[in-house]
């Protein structure tokens, strides 16, 4: 009796550690599948649900079948993602005002060593990107992420997407050519961009409409993201510089009774978050061209700010 005991102790044993390795390989890639699926759909909630429904895809799946990890896990998750936004979309039809991605802290966030690619990873994780990005069809933007950021080749990516080569190449041509034409031409360095950001919001805590104005590019284009839950945040994009100053010195609405500034990484460039207590009001991006600020971003609907 003792032998089949222990036999069966045995294989319990090597079932249990089977587990835990499947759980351990996986886990190496965890990171690196919401890094695509947050680009991917620009919600970390839903990209987080993603990285789940993956996990759950590859628990199912005989471990003998699998001959990369990662190209496997990636196909599934895109795939996911594709899924997801088509989903997205017609939900975002609806959306009460502008919608923006849903902003996330990147002060520790590392995801390679290498300094050229990480400058590339940071651009193309901010909100403008971001929003770029929603312009794009789903393959496009699948395509265009996989080749462009993490580098996969066309061959690999038409297996991932089961299209052809000639198909994924034609979609990352669209894309990259869409992108390239809504970028900025000559963007501002680190320091320009957070000396922009302190003093736009000095101008509107103090309500001062000159400095303002002189920091704002003519054709300026705000957007405030409330979600239909905060009063009296526009419910579309305003254009110009006037408009633009007026709307804000006018209502400043996004800068509540006993507010407190911070200036912090939020997804991969400075931004601003405004907090009431410990609780974050709302998060504004700028984008900057040619020393003047092009572009304001405001996320106030408190379902996307759980990560800031």
């Amino acid at each position: 009796m003792a032998q089949p005991s222990l036999f069966m102790a045995t294989l319990a044993l090597m079932s249990r550690r089977k587990a835990e390795n499947s759980v351990e390989s996986f886990e190496t890639y965890r990171t690196y599948l919401f890094s695509i699926a947050y680009r991917m759909l620009g919600s970390a909630m839903d990209a987080e649900d993603m990285v789940q429904e993956t996990y759950l895809r590859y628990q199912s799946t005989p471990i003998e079948t699998i001959h990369s990890l990662k190209a496997y896990l990636t196909t599934i998750l895109t795939r996911l993602c594709m899924d997801q936004l088509q989903l997205a979309r017609r939900k975002r039809e609806l959306y009460v005002g502008p919608w923006l991605p849903e902003p996330i802290l990147t002060t520790e966030m590392d995801e390679t060593d290498d300094p050229e690619k990480r400058v590339d990873m940071q651009e193309s994780i901010s909100l403008a990107f971001l929003v770029l990005l929603e312009q794009l069809q789903p393959f496009e933007r699948a395509v265009f992420l996989l080749r462009e950021i993490f580098g996969y080749e066309f061959p690999e990516i038409a297996t991932m997407l089961d299209k052809s080569e000639a198909a994924c190449r034609r979609s990352f041509s669209r894309a990259r050519l869409h992108l390239r034409t809504h970028r900025p031409r000559f963007p501002a360095s680190p320091q320009l961009h957070q000396q922009l950001l302190n003093g736009f919001q000095q101008a509107v805590s103090a309500g001062e409409m000159t400095p303002l104005m002189n920091m704002l590019a003519e054709d300026v284009t705000f957007w405030a993201d409330g979600g239909g839950k905060v009063k009296g945040a526009a419910t579309h994009e305003l254009v110009g510089r006037v408009p633009v100053a007026r709307f804000l010195l006018g209502t400043r609405r996004f800068w509540p009774e006993g507010y407190s500034p911070e200036v912090e990484e939020v997804n991969g460039q400075v931004a601003l978050i405004v907090r009431v207590g410990e609780k974050a009001f709302s998060v504004m991006t700028i984008e900057v061209e040619q020393e003047r600020i092009r572009a304001i971003r405001i996320v106030a609907n408190p379902e996307k700010l759980a990560r800031v």
